[in-house]
């Protein structure tokens, strides 16, 4: 379905049931942020919420956390909303008073037989998918559990959480992977983190809760305001838990790697993703660690039912040389290529290069011409390379040819004093109607200031 644009409107309280509900200015705008349910579904689904904030351990933490949003807000001080910290490095500047959602921890409800679980935004990412492992469902979008210090490359943080429990330093939480809204290596074929997020509770710039969305697969009602928030960096509110859709682990998994240069690579991947194939992700690299002069390599991993992994296999063998990994260390290296731990993605020895992340249609060509080392994913559509910032206009008017953009992930070591990435939006229609989304939800702009843009 097409999503519908995003209109600026006013929210006021319901003083029947101490929660929040939108209002607009005009037709349109009257149904933004309001679901079109009936009058007994809305009831409920408030009650819900209601409930869980009543019943749940979160309930004392969430309420600390609105008062204090409540005086922020009074007086004008800026917070940085912060889980586990495994983000820092990621965005902008970093900013204002904390505000540490580490207590809204826990998974709040999990219908294994619906696929469908709701936790807490404090969660920790590990210790979720640990559940859903029991239960032999995944995450399917494969977010990463990582962060990127001045070490020479990314640190994993599953590692820091003995038995999934509390953990000490930084650790990846739910709210803190839907507010930046990063994917995995299957994100081109299982889709991002937006389109698993079923609904959200949050508490806005003037410390009220608002619930959007909701525990079903099949709810269009109204506009899609909770996916809204995905990507966010915390600039629109405080999300305070999430209901996620989730799926069960695939049968059968194969991975396949061929000797290819990148041109004959992108040309294998776009062929195959036009034939019936369960491609799952693919990975593009120079492999350092093959000999003396390297070797490029592509790996395809196939995940689906065993019939369809194993034809696919023959099929893709036969039309191209290549061979099967060990499902074993396949796997680990897909942990490694998630969680950016592979030898690529180690430090340049000169501190002045960047991790840069251009995103591209999946039909953009190789982009030979560059002289700084890539790795491609997304079966086209995401490319790494480690370039000088003073790259940047030719990197990004790169990006721009081919329908994308062009924004630096990890800063360089001689200027890693926190975020450096650049977030931006060329057309004034879009930013125009980003700020006033902000003014709806954050009228005092006291929610990580200058995070995602540079001048709010």
């Amino acid at each position: 379905m097409r999503e519908k644009p995003l209109v600026a409107c006013t929210l006021v309280r319901d003083r029947r049931r101490d929660r929040v509900v939108a209002h607009g200015m005009g037709g349109t705008a009257s149904k933004f942020l309001r679901a079109r349910a009936s009058k007994n579904s809305r009831r409920r689904a408030w009650a819900t919420a209601t409930m869980h904030c009543m019943q749940t351990p979160m309930a004392p933490t969430l309420h600390t956390l609105t008062e204090q949003i409540r005086a922020a807000a009074a007086d004008g001080t800026a917070l940085r909303i912060r889980g586990g910290g495994s983000k820092d490095f990621y965005g902008l500047r970093l900013q204002g008073q904390l505000l540490d959602t580490r207590g809204l921890n826990g998974i709040l409800s999990y219908e294994p037989s619906e696929l469908v679980v709701t936790v807490g935004a404090g969660t920790p990412l590990a210790e979720l998918e640990a559940v859903l492992a029991e239960r032999g469902q995944c995450l399917a979008f494969e977010p990463p559990n990582f962060h990127w210090s001045t070490t020479t490359h990314a640190e994993p943080l599953g590692e820091r959480l003995p038995s999934c429990g509390a953990a000490e330093g930084r650790f990846a939480t739910i709210g803190g992977m839907v507010a930046a809204g990063l994917s995995g290596p299957a994100r081109a074929s299982a889709g991002a983190v937006r389109e698993y997020v079923l609904g959200l509770h949050m508490v806005n710039g003037l410390g009220e809760e608002l619930v959007f969305g909701g525990q079903v697969m099949k709810n269009v009602a109204g506009y899609d305001v909770s996916r809204m928030l995905v990507g966010s960096m915390g600039t629109l509110g405080l999300i305070t838990q999430v209901s996620l859709k989730v799926l069960p682990v695939a049968p059968a998994e194969a991975t396949l790697v061929f000797a290819l240069d990148q041109t004959s690579a992108l040309e294998c991947l776009h062929r195959w993703g036009g034939q019936p194939l369960p491609l799952n992700a693919s990975c593009w690299v120079h492999d350092d660690t093959s000999g003396p002069a390297g070797q490029d390599l592509l790996f395809v991993r196939l995940r689906g039912a065993v019939a369809a992994v194993e034809a696919a296999c023959h099929k893709m063998l036969a039309e191209q040389a290549g061979q099967r990994m060990d499902s074993t260390q396949a796997q680990g290296d897909w942990a490694l290529c998630r969680d950016q731990q592979l030898p690529f993605f180690h430090r340049p020895a000169d501190p002045a290069m960047a991790l840069w992340r251009i995103s591209v249609a999946q039909t953009a060509p190789a982009f030979n011409d560059l002289p700084w080392p890539q790795l491609v994913e997304w079966h086209g559509g995401l490319r790494w390379l480690w370039a000088p910032v003073e790259a940047a206009a030719q990197l990004r008017a790169l990006a721009q040819a081919h329908g994308g953009d062009a924004s630096i992930f990890v800063a360089p070591l001689s200027d890693f004093t926190g975020a450096r990435g650049q977030f931006l939006i060329n057309d004034p229609a879009q930013m125009a109607i980003q700020q006033r989304l902000k003014q709806s939800l954050d009228p005092h702009a006291i929610f990580n200031p200058q995070r995602l843009f540079p001048t709010w």
